[in-house]
């Protein structure tokens, strides 16, 4: 069975409400069937059904009591969720952050990638701008990291790399690569707006979008 299939069973088995509060009970304890159908309040035979398609997608095993040898007890197996994570991003070279002018979305995302990822990355404009956008160092400020000393635009075209992986974090600069970045966050250009709270949201948008990819990278 490939991961893709192994991974689509195990959520199609979750995918059951009643399946799911099976579950639920049983990542805070051990119970025997006769337990799950009392605290349930749900019938055996449903139970056993439950149970048994559970136990065949490998989210769930069968334990015997060292008590009553006839009981059995229901264990969760947490390692099935850590499986299900999505496969790992390969990047042999380094992480490009890409936006437009280089002036703000992309030189944050660079300042705050080393905080949760030991890749390499950099940040690149399609069409950059005489400078980093005032603003944009101040609110990494006011969030507690600073830009790259020295930073200023850098043209994507003169820092690309055979292996870089291309994240365009701008929708203009998204369509003007045309395919040629490896994945795009649509992030809203705060510059338009100019105002605290815009840049302030584009770091708590650039924080979450990080924290949930980095932990995706390997270097390869």
């Amino acid at each position: 069975m490939s991961d893709l299939h192994r991974r689509s069973e195990a959520f199609a088995a979750l995918a059951d409400p009643s399946r799911l509060r099976v579950v639920d009970l049983l990542t805070v304890g051990d119970l025997s069937p006769g337990e799950i159908s009392s605290r349930l309040g749900m019938a055996s035979n449903l139970v056993a059904f439950h149970v048994r398609v559970l136990e065949e997608r490998g989210i769930v095993q069968r334990i015997r009591s060292e008590g009553d040898r006839r009981r059995a007890y229901l264990r969760f197996v947490p390692e099935v969720f850590e499986s299900m994570q999505p496969a790992p991003v390969r990047v042999s070279g380094r992480v490009i952050f890409v936006c437009t002018a280089n002036s703000a979305r992309s030189q944050l995302a660079e300042a705050l990638w080393p905080l949760v990822s030991d890749v390499p990355a950099i940040s690149a404009g399609t069409d950059p701008g005489p400078a980093v956008n005032k603003a944009a160092v101040s609110a990494a400020r006011r969030h507690g990291f600073a830009l790259s000393p020295g930073a200023h635009p850098k043209s994507l075209d003169a820092v690309y790399e055979n292996g870089d992986f291309l994240i365009s974090v701008c929708d203009r600069a998204h369509e003007r690569l045309a395919g040629r970045d490896d994945a795009h966050w649509s992030i809203p250009d705060p510059a338009l707006v100019a105002t605290t709270a815009a840049f302030d949201r584009t770091v708590g948008e650039l924080r979450g979008r990080l924290a949930r990819f980095a932990p995706r990278v390997t270097a390869s």
